[in-house]
């Protein structure tokens, strides 16, 4: 009772402790495209008297605002009006607002401002995107301050019912996604990746150092390749430049701190450390695993001069995944202990941008490099004096170098460059006799070069009646003749909008773009001769078509109807199992290592259905509705269902901002049943793969050819701030699956056991055990009481 005691303590003595509750905006309003200080520009706290203008130097300072979360906007003569919404002002630092102001194309006598000033549209993208802010992700209902199951609340983007946060866009698979962080390329975002893949259970970017997300799940941009499904653009926000500061934080699964602070006159940083108790927690759940992750974030940002700047950042984790050998008590604890594996994985990413701008226009040069090492074991019955099953290293290093120019050419803009990148992979399985005399003797060493160039110019007519962007990019690989030949990865994409007002739109995008298989299908090898097996397998491709309307209301809401059609060429078809591998990424371990070739195909195509609320009178939210048909082809050429045809999902979440800063949010998610493959069951109980394997062996003649239940979840979250002339403390109470919501999963497919838990031997059939189906139930309501301390 302990620490119900001190909360309720907390929450007695803090009001009469917060007695300041004013604070400080500042920050610079600048041109985007050449940094230079733009003076007499106006910024407004939205719904209060409280303003400011800009100096000659660009900078604004408003001191006096009321504790609170505020909408800012800054309007100038001759640029856009920009609005930045829910700015969260406390009395212990200042709250710092920078504008990047885009220029008008058309003449104008005076500032105005329109609903379309509310929510900007990207003329290469006008489709497709969706922005949020740093206090959405914080507050969101369930999300436990993971960027990668908020953004599961969003249109296109079906959430999951297991404890992952695979991202599954628009039927596409969770290989299939990107992420950069201020430019700077991130291959890795989540804890326990699955090699070849991008999912995980537990997100890695630390969001306290996020100002915001632009998530696009089509009509990509041409200086980002290598994607098929979604791209997520992560702004970092810069360290304060007036004195150390911080934030202490426990949530639901882990404990971090956060120190920010100047680093002399020019350089500011950003650096974090989170360590898990996730560990605990599932030992107290009678989980027979135990996760333990640690991650570790940084950012300094060097302004030499308004012409020169450098950013430096890194990201790294390090996971270990044990099991608990105690939790041994049910047919469902054992089954898991039997197969499941000893895990240890670790990855890096580090990278630095220089910019540089010029009268009109500016450069960015970007150098990265991101590594990955991947190790998994197993012993027979988890005891290390009996036979090794599992034996498995493997490690993955990136190299990346980009160039890019922005500038202004009369009314169009435009925007190219290139890139270069080497990549090497490894992996290996030491030669063990394993159980029953099956040996496993696999090594690879690749290290390939990757090549790109892209450009792309945007510009509106009729008084910016009329948008349109023409995009090119190509993409090669000295892996084969075909990769290596820029004209066969050849990508174009055309966006274009009409406004038939300043609030109704019309916008679409067609594009082709292309994906690079993971490094596990590239660099399989034979295990007898030692040579590349998939030498014929290239780019994926994917033909995008994404056309629909958007309306923006004057009460900082956009409501926005799509419809897409994605087709998919090219896929790698894995040999052995007959399946493609666009129906894999979806579970821990690794997938893609086996013998594959370029055929495989597939659809996704569906209509979404979003409205979006900004913080409006106290007021936020967001309701997403999609219906999604995803379809690729089995060993027969046929279409059928893939992995992630889940038909309909929705996410409802709303909220609202009460006096004396308490808040309240409610989120509710539907997810239609995906399809699953029944298990065959006389290859499942065969001794010798049972012994080596030790779970349910796929039936992929009948791929896909079950389906699982839907599943709705309710979650809630409740904060309550205070303010405090030092610091300010932010209490809260998330839990995620309110009313206990279970859906039945594919059913677990276990030997029988006698009395000394050894398998039984079929009696009619020596070479086959005695089968038993156990459930697989998922759905637990987990409360979190966490605390946000920042100073």
């Amino acid at each position: 009772m302990k620490p119900l005691t001190y909360l309720l303590f907390l929450f007695t003595i803090a009001p009469v402790l917060g007695l300041a509750q004013n604070g400080t905006l500042k920050g610079r309003v600048y041109d985007a495209l050449n940094n230079e200080p733009l003076p007499f520009a106006v910024v407004v706290v939205d719904g209060t008297q409280y303003s400011g203008t800009t100096d000659l130097d660009g900078n604004y300072v408003i001191d006096g605002v009321p504790a609170g979360l505020y909408n800012i906007t800054c309007q100038l003569l001759g640029y856009r009006t920009s609005t930045i919404y829910e700015i969260q002002i406390r009395p212990s630092k200042p709250a710092q607002v920078d504008f990047a102001m885009e220029q008008q194309t058309q003449e104008l006598n005076e500032v105005t401002v329109t609903a379309a000033d509310q929510f900007e549209k990207k003329a290469e993208s006008p489709v497709s995107v969706n922005v949020i802010g740093i206090n959405e992700i914080q507050r969101n209902p369930g999300g436990n301050q993971d960027i990668s199951r908020v953004i599961q609340s969003l249109p296109g983007v079906a959430t999951g019912v297991a404890f992952r946060n695979d991202i599954i866009v628009r039927g596409g698979g969770p290989n299939e996604n990107k992420f950069y962080l201020d430019g700077i390329e991130i291959p890795a975002i989540n804890h326990f990746a699955t090699q070849g893949s991008s999912g995980g259970p537990v997100g890695m970017i630390n969001v306290n150092f996020i100002r915001e997300v632009d998530f696009y799940t089509g009509a990509f941009p041409s200086n980002r390749g290598n994607t098929l499904s979604s791209l997520m653009e992560i702004k970092l926000k810069d360290g304060r430049s007036d004195k150390i500061g911080g934030i202490f934080q426990i949530g639901a699964s882990d404990v971090g701190l956060t120190l920010e602070g100047p680093l002399g006159k020019k350089t500011t940083f950003l650096a974090s450390a989170r360590r898990s108790y996730l560990q605990f927690l599932f030992s107290a759940l009678d989980l027979p695993f135990l996760p333990t992750y640690n991650d570790f974030q940084f950012k300094t940002k060097t302004v030499f001069n308004k012409h020169h700047q450098l950013t430096v950042l890194g990201l790294g984790a390090i996971d270990n995944f044990e099991l608990n050998t105690a939790a041994n008590e049910t047919p469902e604890q054992r089954y898991i202990l039997n197969y499941l594996p000893v895990n240890e994985q670790w990855n890096y990413s580090i990278g630095a941008k220089y910019t540089w701008f010029a009268a009109e226009s500016y450069t960015d040069v970007v150098l990265s490099r991101f590594m990955l090492n991947n190790s998994a074991f197993k012993y027979q019955n988890n005891d290390e004096n009996q036979e090794q099953l599992l034996d498995y290293t493997s490690q993955e290093i990136e190299n990346k170098l980009r160039l890019e120019h922005h500038r202004k050419w009369g009314g169009i803009r435009i925007n190219f460059g290139g890139g270069f990148e080497q990549a090497k992979y490894n992996t290996l399985t030491d030669d063990k006799r394993f159980a029953n005399g099956f040996v496993l003797n696999y090594s690879s060493d690749l290290m390939v070069y990757k090549w790109a160039l892209f450009g792309q110019a945007s510009r509106s007519f009729m008084d910016n009646r009329i948008d349109l962007s023409l995009g090119l990019r190509a993409d090669a690989m000295d892996f084969s003749p075909t990769t290596s030949n820029l004209l066969n990865q050849f990508s174009p994409r055309v966006a274009f909008s009409f406004n038939f007002s300043d609030e109704l739109s019309f916008n679409a995008n067609w594009g082709i773009y292309y994906q690079l298989p993971p490094y596990t299908t590239l660099g399989f090898r034979d295990q007898v001769t030692g040579e590349l097996v998939n030498t014929e397998v290239g780019y994926i491709q994917n033909t995008q078509y994404v056309a629909g309307f958007a309306y923006i209301f004057p009460f900082s809401g956009r409501l926005s109807l799509e419809g897409f059609y994605k087709d998919y060429q090219n896929y790698p078809f894995l040999l052995n199992d007959s399946i493609n591998l666009a129906n894999l990424g979806g579970d821990f371990g690794v997938i893609g290592n086996a013998p594959a070739e370029s055929t495989g195909k597939g659809r996704a195509y569906g209509v979404e259905l979003s409205y979006q609320q900004k913080l409006y009178k106290g007021f936020f939210g967001v309701a997403a509705f999609t219906y999604v048909r995803s379809e690729f082809t089995d060993k027969n050429g046929e279409y059928i269902p893939s992995s992630w045809d889940n038909r309909f999902f929705a996410s409802i979440t709303g909220g609202k901002k009460f006096g004396k800063n308490w808040e309240v949010g409610i989120q509710y998610q539907f997810l239609g049943g995906a399809p699953y493959t029944p298990y065959d069951v006389v290859a499942t109980a065969n001794i010798q793969n049972w012994d080596n394997i030790g779970f349910g062996i796929p039936d992929y003649d009948r791929l896909n050819s079950q389906r699982l239940e839907s599943f709705n979840r309710v979650n809630i979250r409740v904060d309550k701030k205070w303010f405090f002339e030092r610091f300010s403390l932010d209490v809260y109470i998330d839990i995620q699956n309110l009313l206990g919501d279970e859906v039945a999963g594919q059913p677990f497919l276990d030997v029988q056991r006698d009395s000394n838990g050894d398998p039984i031997v079929d009696p009619n059939d020596p070479s086959q055990y005695l089968l038993t189906s156990l459930p697989n139930q998922t759905g637990t309501t987990l409360p979190t009481i966490g605390l946000i301390f920042e100073f």
